[in-house]
């Protein structure tokens, strides 16, 4: 593994923005691609390998949490846990999730989260990166095949979805609406009826969550944390509405930061994991400080002794669990982080691609680049 620095192509603004990817440019572009990673096929084989692993691993401890009633401790309210419990049992579509690992190309993978219920990056990752390659490197190749994944698994999943149709919504953001529009391009490349609107246009007639046109939804694709769906005032009627939801309500089991502590539990010493507790740090020397609900960066204090890194936020009201901080290698000064794309559940066969964030810093937040990749 190592980063190479070259020459942008001369348009790249123009062609990523063709993609779809409107927020690349700016005062510090998202999208850097003055260099590159490069890796070995055996490094992506390490990286293909931990993620199957701990998809498997985050499935166990999602029963552990269940069978244990582990909610209270993640700061789950109440009201989510049938749910939870419900939507696990019954098995309803799911559609995909990134895990962010510290790798350094030596080492095993390290698990420092896992973004399992509204991970974004997902068009930078299955696209934008692609075509990239295509037109720097076209013998080169890329862990990248999410796009056929997605479309692939959104046919397998047409029979459970009425009238074989989605609605996908998010908030009215940039990044989150490219992101649903992307995947409405994939769901209808898979032969389904899709459709996008603001998350804040569903309503609720007395017995159905309607859309726009005041129509029952009969599946919806949500870019929206259900922590936030179950405080919401028609959160009480989550549970009476034939809606499926994507992605399933057990998916806040995941997307949790309690997960990490739980899995640290049930596999100690793991050589993919972290050591975590809910309890503090411990004996630990040097530490990250999380909060469970926490998202892109925010809110996360990084101890190393005489050294205090804090980024601000407003998460952290339901607590925090306490991580060992991440042998992290720095390459010209930058920090990596892998997000590695899990499409579906299909036991061994998650792993579909990853994309690459990096900062100046330990600490991946919104304003963090993506650079691409590609190995031989």
């Amino acid at each position: 593994m190592r980063r190479i620095t070259t020459d942008p192509r001369p348009d790249w603004q123009r062609k990523v923005e063709e993609h779809g990817l409107t927020w690349a440019a700016g005062e510090q572009p998202y999208w850097n691609e003055s260099a590159f990673y490069e890796f070995t096929a055996k490094e992506v084989d390490a990286l293909e390998a931990a993620t199957n692993e701990l998809e498997a691993m985050t499935l166990k401890a999602a029963q552990h949490i269940i069978d244990n009633k582990l909610y209270s401790r993640m700061g789950i309210p109440q009201v989510a846990v049938p749910l939870i419990e419900n939507s696990w049992e019954a098995e309803p579509p799911a559609l995909y999730g990134r895990f962010d690992l510290a790798y350094d190309g030596v080492n095993p993978p390290k698990l420092l989260e896992y973004n399992a219920d509204t991970p974004t990056s997902l068009l930078e990752a299955a696209v934008i990166q692609w075509y990239w390659l295509q037109d720097r490197f076209p013998k080169r190749d890329q862990f990248n095949s999410i796009h056929e994944r997605l479309v692939a698994l959104w046919k397998e999943l047409a029979e459970y979805l009425p009238n074989r149709r989605i609605d996908l919504c998010s908030m009215d953001d940039a990044e989150d609406g490219m992101t649903v529009t992307y995947l409405q391009d994939t769901a209808q490349q898979a032969g389904l009826d899709a459709a996008i609107f603001p998350i804040d246009e569903i309503g609720w007639d007395g017995a159905n969550f309607v859309g726009p046109e005041a129509n029952p939804l009969g599946a919806v694709f949500k870019l929206y944390p259900w922590e936030w769906m179950v405080q919401e005032e028609f959160g009480q009627h989550l549970s009476m509405a034939p809606t499926v939801w994507i992605e399933p309500a057990w998916k806040m089991l995941l997307s949790n930061k309690g997960l990490l502590p739980v899995l640290w539990q049930l596999f100690p010493r793991h050589p993919l994991l972290l050591e975590a507790s809910f309890d503090g740090p411990g004996l630990m020397m040097a530490w990250v400080k999380k909060p469970l609900l926490g998202r892109e960066g925010a809110n996360i204090t990084m101890h190393q002794p005489g050294k205090d890194l804090e980024t601000p936020g407003d998460y952290g009201a339901e607590g925090f669990i306490y991580q060992h901080m991440a042998p992290m290698k720095t390459f010209d000064g930058r920090y990596p982080v892998i997000g590695s794309w899990v499409i579906g559940h299909e036991e061994g066969n998650a792993a579909a691609g990853m994309g690459i964030r990096e900062s100046d810093t330990p600490i991946i937040t919104n304003t963090s680049s993506f650079v691409p990749h590609l190995f031989d």
